[in-house]
């Protein structure tokens, strides 16, 4: 028994040393380079992260998020935002193995890597959180002061970011943006957020009217907007617009209001559905939806809606909310009658607002489950091809290459944008694991006949390509349990067209697919049917709520020949 005892205080002891020394173990100020672990390809992801000199665990610090352009990273982001750029005639890869000294600041940086130059949205989108969340983890972050930043490429990044999800950003600073494409409609969401431009007058590749037009665009929906154009300055209107640190002055005047009187919040994905204390319920996915709510009093709420089903309003905490008092809403200038409450939930019956939550059936389309295609790799996922008809060595082959080019995100050819990477697995369907339908979304290849995970499948997919078809393509993304699958059946998305045939019409435009075959699908909605390439659509578009074609677009599938359509 003493023995016994004497080995139990000795581990409590060893306990309370480890944790001692563990406590002890801080990291250095300054700049340096962390890294987070990847759920989407369990790599170790880099970020840079400068800490402020006598940092205090006991203090809560504003953070800024600094986002590089193309062909850059995170170290010589992190430069960037400090106001250090290379040194005369040094190139950036040498100015990416040090950091020069600047002058401290009391914020906490981080820039994150994101893969390289694949723009803001998917992975790199997720890579930026998942850093966020990071930093969250280590540090005591001041939550309504956190900022963000970015330049070209990461100008555009900050502004889909911030416009997505405005309500965690105190203020923004794009520098000469180049954002995605489906941002400017987003554009109301800038309501709270302070916003500084920075253009160079002279620049060649981020044209200074379309950054003068979003200044206009904001500034008329309300935001507060700053516009600084530097004359002359060509595509490095970051040396300015960071010179000696002027931005963390900049920033360190606003704090983020996380219960603002009113939220005025649009949205075409429930993937983005909140805002402060707005949540979007019921939309149709790929058609913006809009919500503008105001405390005109106190308890008292107006609201204002377009292409919207059901809402959610989360009160708790909010000043103008008087508890054990009633509450009024009038919705699209009708009153509807509520009970006082923290959440207050609102649905479209009969075209008429009622109080009451959507009813989400099991096929409806929701968070998680909404598409488009995109979103199969914006997190874990990993490439099937097909085993089930006993194919030949030569086939078996074919089969496997197909799926491991659309594997290929690692890449360094020398094209101008840079090299990216991201690490998924390529298997074939007899080798899925449990762990692999539990944790990823799957990118399936082959058709019912020659994949075995399609057959297990086939009684809940909605179009299915008919056995040796030959010269078509389909290619589309449906919900299983908590991921998606992606059907690539006949040729693949990526079939290049025939000389002379022109640009795809079914692409959404992705500002920095390049060669990489897989980012080629964030151009796509959920479905394709095509002939000979994806320039030759015979249709395209988004499944319905319910993730059935159109009526008008099954006849049209059917009538091809090579597309069966479940009813």
């Amino acid at each position: 028994m003493r023995n016994r005892l004497s080995f139990v205080l000795a581990i409590v002891w060893l306990s309370g040393v480890a944790a001692s020394l563990l406590s002890a173990q801080t990291l250095k100020p300054g700049p340096q380079v962390l890294t987070f672990h990847s759920s989407v390809d369990d790599t170790e992801q880099p970020y840079g992260l400068y800490l402020p000199p006598q940092f205090n665990p006991k203090k809560r610090y504003p953070l800024v998020i600094s986002l590089h352009g193309a062909g850059s990273n995170h170290r010589l982001n992190l430069r960037r935002v400090f106001g250090k750029s290379n040194a005369q005639g040094e190139t950036d890869v040498e100015a990416s193995r040090y950091f020069p000294k600047w002058n401290d600041v009391d914020f906490i940086v981080a820039s994150p890597f994101s893969r390289g130059t694949i723009g803001y949205q998917g992975v790199a989108e997720k890579d930026v959180y998942d850093v966020l969340a990071d930093v969250r983890g280590r540090f005591p972050i001041d939550e309504n002061r956190i900022y963000l930043t970015g330049l070209s490429m990461g100008g555009g990044g900050t502004l889909w970011l911030a416009l997505t999800r405005p309500d965690i950003w105190a203020a923004i600073v794009p520098v000469c943006p180049a954002p995605p494409p489906e941002t400017e409609v987003l554009a109301p969401n800038a309501l709270h957020l302070p916003v500084r431009f920075c253009q160079g007058g002279a620049d060649p590749v981020v044209r200074p009217a379309g950054v003068r037009d979003w200044a206009k665009r904001l500034e008329t929906l309300g935001s507060k907007v700053e516009y600084i154009e530097y004359p002359g300055v060509a595509h490095n209107s970051w040396e300015n617009a960071y010179q000696d640190g002027q931005i963390f002055k900049w920033f360190g005047q606003f704090q983020r209001n996380p219960h603002p009187d009113r939220v005025r919040f649009v949205s075409s994905r429930y993937k983005y559905n909140t805002a402060y204390w707005v949540q979007l319920d019921g939309l149709t996915p790929g058609t913006a939806a809009s919500i503008d709510a105001s405390f005109t009093a106190d308890n008292r709420i107006e609201i204002k809606t377009s292409a919207l089903d059901a809402f959610t309003l989360r009160l708790a905490g909010h000043p103008r909310l008087k508890k054990n008092r009633p509450v009024e809403v009038k919705i699209d200038d009708k009153p509807v009658e509520v009970k006082s409450a923290d959440t207050l939930s609102f649905r479209r019956d009969a075209g008429a607002w009622v109080a009451g939550s959507r009813e989400i059936g099991p096929t409806s389309k929701k968070t998680g489950a909404e598409g488009p295609m995109g979103e199969v790799i914006s997190s874990r996922h990993i490439y099937v091809y097909g085993t089930a008809d006993s194919p030949s060595s030569s086939e078996l082959q074919l089969r496997q290459r197909q799926a491991s080019k659309a594997a290929e995100w690692c890449v360094d050819r020398g094209w101008f944008l840079g090299r990216v990477m991201v690490f998924p697995r390529v298997v074939a369907d007899k080798d899925v694991r449990p762990s692999d339908l539990e944790s990823s979304n799957l990118v399936l290849f082959g058709t019912r006949e020659t994949n075995k995970l399609i057959a297990q499948l086939a009684d809940q997919l909605p179009i299915q390509m008919k056995k040796d078809s030959q010269g078509y393509g389909l290619v589309y993304v449906f919900p299983k349990g908590e991921h998606y699958v992606l059907i690539n059946s006949g040729l693949p998305w990526w079939q290049e067209p025939e000389p002379g045939a022109g640009a795809s019409p079914v692409r959404r435009g992705s500002m920095f697919a390049g060669p990489i075959v897989a980012f080629g699908l964030m151009g796509f909605e959920d479905y394709l049917v095509f002939k000979g390439a994806a320039n030759n659509p015979i249709a395209a578009g988004r499944f319905d709520n319910n993730w059935r074609l159109p009526k008008a677009v099954a006849e049209k599938i059917r009538a091809s020949g090579v597309v069966t359509v479940v009813e």
